[in-house]
């Protein structure tokens, strides 16, 4: 099952929902979407609703993670997120998500109409390297743990970006 996210929002209120394997294809939209509702002037909440998801890669992740530190940053607020799979609230747990949302163990049966977001088909594989570096950042930021899991991960894509950087040599 490929991977969807559906938003919507209603007087402030925003409503994200993951649903089936979401990957890092689907980062460069949700950033320009979070971008968008941060900057709402009605923004008041966020609720992430992960009930339809099935896997969720570290990438996602990451920018859940964002999500969660720019709204806390920018409106003073933690974000609600709903998960009644075990797999992935461990996995949410392990990255230290309990710290950062306020995790309720349930389903979000009522809310806005949600639409879904559109996968970007022209990102170019440097703009997609450079989302899962800052997402694993973020990550990396939350505690020791991500620091370790994710440090030669960022370290190599640092380094292949800046191998592709450099002139090429020849005549």
């Amino acid at each position: 099952m490929s991977g969807r996210i559906l938003v919507g929002d209603h007087d402030g209120v925003y409503v994200i929902r993951f649903v089936g394997d979401v990957r890092v294809t689907l980062s460069g939209a949700f950033d320009h979407y979070l971008e968008a509702m941060l900057h709402d002037p009605q923004f008041s909440s966020v609720l992430v609703d992960l009930d339809d998801a099935v896997a969720i890669d570290s990438t996602s992740l990451g920018g859940l993670a964002k999500l969660s530190i720019s709204v806390q940053e920018r409106h003073g607020k933690l974000p609600t997120l709903m998960c009644h799979s075990a797999d992935i609230l461990r996995v949410l747990s392990n990255m230290g998500f309990d710290d950062i949302f306020a995790i309720v163990d349930g389903a979000f049966s009522e809310g806005p109409h949600l639409a879904e977001l559109p996968i970007p088909h022209d990102m170019s594989q440097s703009d997609m390297r450079e989302k899962v570096i800052e997402a694993h950042k973020v990550l990396m930021s939350l505690n020791d743990t991500n620091q370790a899991a994710f440090k030669d991960l960022v370290r190599a894509l640092e380094q292949e970006t800046k191998d592709g950087a450099k002139p090429a040599h020849g005549g």
